[in-house]
């Protein structure tokens, strides 16, 4: 049985076939920002920072029944497939997903570089926005701050908690209700 070609006559999806490719990338891990391409490879300083963030929510995710990690988010009806420095979301949802949306997750953390620190805090933060996170934490590596955006909506978030300058103590709300030390970042 020889298998049938495929029928192209009502064309491609542009967006599918280009989520789908960014999951296939050979080696590095990629994200898509506005229809670019990105590659995600973090400097260990980088890392350094999410991981003091990541040890702090930890233990109150794991109490909430969640995981946390920095895996794939889609943005259905866009050109954007993010890889988040870290997601907070059930363990239910993360079970066997290959990507979530960002109105499941609890909690979105972007910990900036020098090269994408405007797409971190104009880009991401409209689109988690837009999307349903509810709670948004920009760690600003350049101007050594941190902000956390809540209350998401169409337009944007509307509520802002700083931002602070590292050193300062953090409260996370509800389901959270946690202070983070950001006097290691």
């Amino acid at each position: 049985m020889t298998a049938e070609p495929a029928d192209y006559s009502r064309g491609i999806d542009p967006e599918r076939a280009l989520k789908y490719a960014v999951q296939y990338i050979r080696g590095d891990r990629a994200q898509i920002v506005e229809g670019i391409i990105e590659p995600v490879s973090p400097t260990w300083d980088h890392e350094a920072t999410a991981e003091a963030i990541r040890d702090q929510i930890k233990p109150r995710a794991r109490e909430l029944g969640c995981v946390t990690g920095s895996g794939n988010l889609d943005l259905p009806g866009s050109s954007n497939w993010y890889v988040p420095d870290i997601a907070v979301v059930p363990a239910a949802d993360a079970k066997g997903a290959g990507a979530l949306l960002p109105d499941q997750t609890l909690l979105v953390v972007e910990v900036t570089s020098e090269s994408n620190a405007e797409t971190d805090r104009i880009v991401k933060r409209k689109r988690y926005a837009e999307y349903g996170a509810p709670l948004y934490l920009l760690v600003d590596r350049v101007e050594r701050s941190v902000t956390l955006f809540a209350e998401p909506g169409r337009l944007g978030y509307t509520r802002e908690d700083g931002p602070h300058p590292f050193g300062t103590v953090l409260h996370l709300p509800g389901p959270f209700d946690l202070d983070l030390d950001t006097g290691e970042l």
